[in-house]
């Protein structure tokens, strides 16, 4: 009996790795999905753009070869960080360590006179970004000790899922406001409707380029739909003169600093670590935050991955089984990143997104990205030739990619088969909403409570663990039952 012929699938799997051309396409693809939120990072927290380029890509490369090259996920700085780190830099504890120099370039970039903080203030954030990522590593080791099956106690589906939801609707207010940027003075083409014109044409082609091509071309839907983005961009700034222009220029001053420069080279401001009683009780809890978003960032992967195992006719990878190794990568780099003079980060969705969409999850892939991120820190004309590309364009590619990261939260739901009829489900998952979204678009993204900012995405999944927990309590004499 002849064996049946698996059909062909144009996809790659975490340890298969593409031809060397269609490889550092993918790999640019991943760059460029990455690219303007670890950017914007830097420039909200005032570090250093080349370094915190830099730091991501050298922390990836690191966190490809702690996880034993089995988890393709690229490391990014995270805004969980941001209200934590702004804090710092205007606390007396900080500023009063500080150069006459320091503090006053401290208070210029607070007061939004400066694009950067000195490498002196950043020295001491450096220190709790190290400690942070301790908190991570530990709850990989608990992970380890425990087991998987002991995590999805306390983070069931209905969490993880719900979580990789709050995660890609939150950020919809981002994307919209990417899409059409309303910034620049009346008259020129920020102010005017053909704004929506760019991102909507992006949206459109890389959703049509994902849907309907084939084969390789089919699988770079986003740089195909980044490039549509720029040629009606370029096309408009043509026929409208340098007002209707989108094309942005980095703050000059946000590239200035460097160990060495001939202009074109320049050698990324690297600074070390000083330690800080400060630094370390302001950014180390944040670390809690980024371990549920870890967690069903590896969900969703899992479910991701193995569906194209499937159709390819390839043993299940268990992606899950690898989320202590994922949370001890991820407390590695946060180390490895502020070592170098980075801001803390986590794995991204965008990343995650631009793979589900593309059923390219291979490993190589994100190896060579975290390569091309580091050399492009190196070259300042190419930093400022990735930030030029039209905020429209991004925010058009930020609906896409968003809101794939919320329907992946679903598909764990789905795929776990999560009771939708339970009470205690439904409490979970209505508290985890309301929270995570409520307190983005009511408190700009964190909630004081007692005196302490809580990212609302962290404060919706403790909510939601500790709601779990309780009502938990007596299920299992109930099933017995």
């Amino acid at each position: 009996m002849q064996k049946e012929k698996q059909p062909m699938v144009n996809a790659y799997l975490p340890d298969e790795r593409p031809p060397l051309g269609k490889l550092l396409l993918y790999a640019l693809q991943q760059v460029i999905v990455m690219f303007p939120a670890t950017v914007t990072v830097a420039l909200i927290t005032g570090f250093q753009v080349s370094t915190t380029i830099f730091a991501s890509g050298l922390a990836t490369l690191c966190f490809i070869l702690i996880t034993g090259r089995k988890i393709p996920l690229y490391y990014g700085s995270s805004f969980a960080y941001l209200t934590a780190i702004s804090a710092l830099m205007a606390s007396e504890a900080i500023t009063s360590s500080l150069s006459p120099e320091a503090a006053a370039q401290v208070n210029a970039f607070l007061s939004g006179q400066a694009a950067v903080l000195p490498g002196e203030a950043i020295s001491y954030a450096q220190f709790g970004i190290i400690m942070s990522g301790l908190i991570s590593i530990v709850a990989g080791l608990i992970v380890k000790v425990f087991g998987v099956k002991a995590v999805e106690k306390i983070l069931p589906p209905s969490i993880t899922g719900s979580i990789a939801m709050i995660i890609g609707l939150t950020l919809a207010g981002n994307a919209l406001g990417d899409a059409a940027p309303q910034a620049a003075a009346a008259g020129t083409v920020m102010g005017s409707s053909w704004v929506w014109v760019v991102s909507l044409v992006t949206v459109f082609s890389t959703i049509l380029f994902s849907r309907y091509l084939k084969g390789f071309l089919g699988q770079l839907p986003l740089l195909l739909g980044a490039a549509m983005g720029c040629l009606t961009a370029g096309a408009i700034a043509l026929i409208g003169g340098p007002d209707m222009s989108l094309f942005r220029s980095i703050p000059p001053e946000a590239l200035s600093a460097s160990l060495w420069s001939n202009g074109v080279l320049a050698v990324p401001a690297f600074t070390l670590p000083k330690a800080s009683l400060a630094a370390l009780l302001a950014i180390m809890p944040i670390a809690i935050a980024t371990i549920p978003e870890s967690t069903a960032h590896m969900y969703q992967l899992d479910i991701y991955v193995n569906d194209v195992a499937k159709k390819k006719g390839k043993g299940r990878y268990d992606l899950v089984s690898l989320l202590d190794r994922n949370l001890i990568g991820d407390g590695i780099c946060d180390m490895i990143s502020g070592f170098v003079g980075g801001p803390a980060g986590t794995n991204y969705g965008e990343n995650i997104s631009t793979m589900a969409i593309t059923k390219v999850f291979s490993v190589p892939v994100l190896f060579v990205a975290a390569i091309i991120a580091m050399v492009i820190s190196f070259f300042t004309p190419l930093v400022s030739a990735i930030y030029s590309i039209p905020l429209a364009v991004i925010g058009g590619l930020e609906i896409y990619l968003f809101g794939a990261i919320a329907a992946q939260g679903i598909a764990i739901m789905i795929d776990k088969s999560v009771d939708m009829f339970s009470a205690k489900n439904i409490a979970v998952i209505a508290t985890i909403m309301v929270i995570g979204i409520g307190g983005n678009y009511a408190f700009g993204g964190n909630i004081d409570f007692f005196g302490v900012q809580v990212p609302c995405i962290a404060g919706a999944a403790i909510f939601g663990i500790l709601l779990n927990a309780i009502l938990s309590i007596g299920e299992k004499k109930e099933k017995a039952k």
